[in-house]
């Protein structure tokens, strides 16, 4: 399985049978200065309907699109949607989201979208065994970076790989990478925006990678 970070909350799997799956595609202009994706994919996940996360139609290759709290399949690759929220109060300041888990190749993937709260034992239930945890570490919208660290200590994935970040191409008023990275020494930085992962080689402990946007 390969995993690609387009930028911001975006990622594209792409599973070793050549299923490729974009997550949470934004659409740039205004504070987000990502370049335009330009992806061909079977399916597309929203966690959410604001517009840094909801451009299905800008995907290519008429992908299936999935958004909600269910259980869908794309051409054998089980994704889970399970019902989250943006925010501390259940949703009644910014709205629901939608946490989704992709199993493939032997691994689980989890992206959290714009969570804004930690997880009760019945959302950690539902969740399941997860290897490779994508989440959201820059705050004011979502978790902060001291949620994030609590966040992975929830769910122990084998990988932690955060998004939603101030950087270079991004001036919402989020926190960079560095406060989530701050004090850990579990973390490896790539020069690169993709990461390729085989269920046997995955680390016995939680690693924390930092990938580089690609667009």
């Amino acid at each position: 399985m390969k995993i690609k970070w387009l930028g911001h909350a975006s990622f594209l799997i792409t599973t070793a049978k050549g299923v490729r799956i974009v997550l949470d595609p934004y659409t740039p202009g205004g504070p987000l200065k990502y370049g335009r994706i330009n992806e061909t994919a079977d399916a597309v996940t929203v966690s959410h309907e604001h517009g840094d996360h909801s451009d299905a139609s800008s995907i290519k290759g008429s992908p299936q699109v999935f958004k909600g709290a269910g259980v869908y399949t794309v051409k054998g690759v089980e994704v889970k949607g399970i019902a989250a929220y943006h925010d501390t109060s259940r949703g009644s300041e910014k709205g629901t989201n939608t946490m989704f888990r992709f199993s493939a190749d032997g691994i689980t993937v989890a992206h959290m979208g714009d969570l804004g709260h930690l997880l009760s034992d019945k959302d950690l239930a539902e969740l399941g065994t997860v290897d490779v945890l994508l989440l959201p570490v820059g705050g004011f919208y979502t978790i902060d970076a001291a949620a994030a660290t609590k966040l992975v200590a929830q769910v122990k994935p084998k990988v932690a790989i955060p998004m939603h970040v101030k950087n270079e191409k991004c001036e919402y008023p989020l926190a960079t990478v560095e406060d989530f990275l701050k004090g850990k020494t579990n973390v490896k930085r790539l020069d690169s925006s993709e990461i390729e992962l085989k269920k046997e080689a995955l680390p016995k402990a939680t690693e924390i990678v930092v990938l580089q946007h690609a667009m």
